[in-house]
C-alpha cells in the first residue's frame, strides 16, 4: 500500500493517470496557495482558503515521510529519521509552518509576521518537483556542477577585487565597501541600475572592463547548462527509443 502511495506523490516514478491527476492537483493547490499573500488583510475567504491549502500541504508532508524509505530507497527506521533533513522535505515544512504560527509566536511586530508570510512564497517552488521535466535538469547540474561552481567563484572573486579596487578609485561615491560590492555586481551583471556611477576616468574605464568580463562570464555558465541540458535530452531520447524497442 505505502509503495502504491510513493508512486503516486513522487514524480518521475511511474507516469500513471493516478500520479498524473496527483501532479496537477497539487500544482493548482500551489497556485491557489499563493492567492492570500496578494493581499494585506486577511478575509474569512482568504483565510479559510490559506488552512485549506496548508491542511493539503500537511497530508502531502505526512504521506512523503511515511514512504521516507522508498523515496531514500533506504530499509530500516533512518530513513523515516533522516527524510525531515533532505532539501524537499524541508522547503515542504517551511511552506507549512508560517500558517501555524510556529516559526515566529510570540512576536508581534509586524515585521516578523510579514517575514513568515513571505517564508510562504518558498511554496512556488515546490511546483518544481511536480514538472517531470527539471529531473532532467537536476541531473544536468550534477553533472555540471563543478564547472558551473568555478565560473561562480571566478566571479565572487572578481566582484571583490573590482570593488576593492573602485572603493580606493571613487571614494567620494561609495559611502562604505557594501555599496563598492553593490557596485561591483550591478557591473559585472551588466544591470547598469546607474544609481552608483563612477565620476573619473579611471573609474569609467574599470566600470567599462567589468561590464565587458560580466558579458564573458555570463555566456560560460550559458554554453555549459545548454550543453549539459542538450546532452541530458538526448541520453533520454535514446532511453525511451530502447525502451520502444523492447517493448516492439
Amino acid at each position: 500500500m505505502r509503495e502504491k502511495i510513493y508512486h503516486v506523490i513522487e514524480p518521475g516514478t511511474r507516469q500513471t493517470k493516478g500520479s498524473k491527476a496527483y501532479d496537477a492537483f497539487m500544482i493548482v493547490v500551489i497556485i491557489l496557495s499563493l492567492i492570500p499573500l496578494m493581499f494585506k488583510e486577511m478575509t474569512p475567504a482568504l483565510y479559510w482558503l490559506d488552512w485549506i491549502t496548508v491542511s493539503i500541504f500537511i497530508i502531502d508532508y505526512i504521506l512523503r515521510w511515511i514512504t521516507a524509505d522508498f523515496y531514500l530507497k533506504e530499509e530500516g527506521r533512518a530513513a523515516f529519521l533522516k527524510y525531515p533533513f533532505t532539501p524537499m522535505a524541508i522547503l515542504d515544512l517551511l511552506t507549512i509552518l508560517p500558517s501555524l504560527n510556529i516559526l515566529f509566536r510570540g512576536l508581534k511586530a509586524i515585521r516578523f509576521i510579514r517575514l513568515a508570510k513571505a517564508l510562504r512564497v518558498v511554496i512556488a517552488f515546490r511546483s518544481l518537483r511536480y514538472i517531470r521535466s527539471i529531473d532532467r535538469i537536476q541531473r544536468m547540474l550534477r553533472k555540471q556542477w563543478a564547472a558551473l561552481l568555478t565560473v561562480i567563484i571566478l566571479a565572487l572573486m572578481y566582484i571583490l577585487v573590482t570593488a576593492l579596487i573602485m572603493f580606493q578609485v571613487e571614494p567620494f561615491i561609495f559611502d562604505n565597501f557594501i555599496d563598492a560590492l553593490y557596485w561591483a555586481t550591478v557591473s559585472l551583471s551588466t544591470a547598469g541600475y546607474g544609481d552608483i556611477v563612477p565620476v573619473t576616468m579611471l573609474g569609467k574605464v574599470i566600470t567599462t572592463i567589468s561590464m565587458l568580463v560580466g558579458m564573458l562570464l555570463i555566456a560560460i555558465p550559458a554554453g555549459i547548462i545548454t550543453a549539459g541540458y542538450l546532452e541530458e535530452s538526448r541520453l533520454d531520447a535514446e532511453k525511451e527509443e530502447e525502451s520502444e524497442r523492447k517493448d516492439g
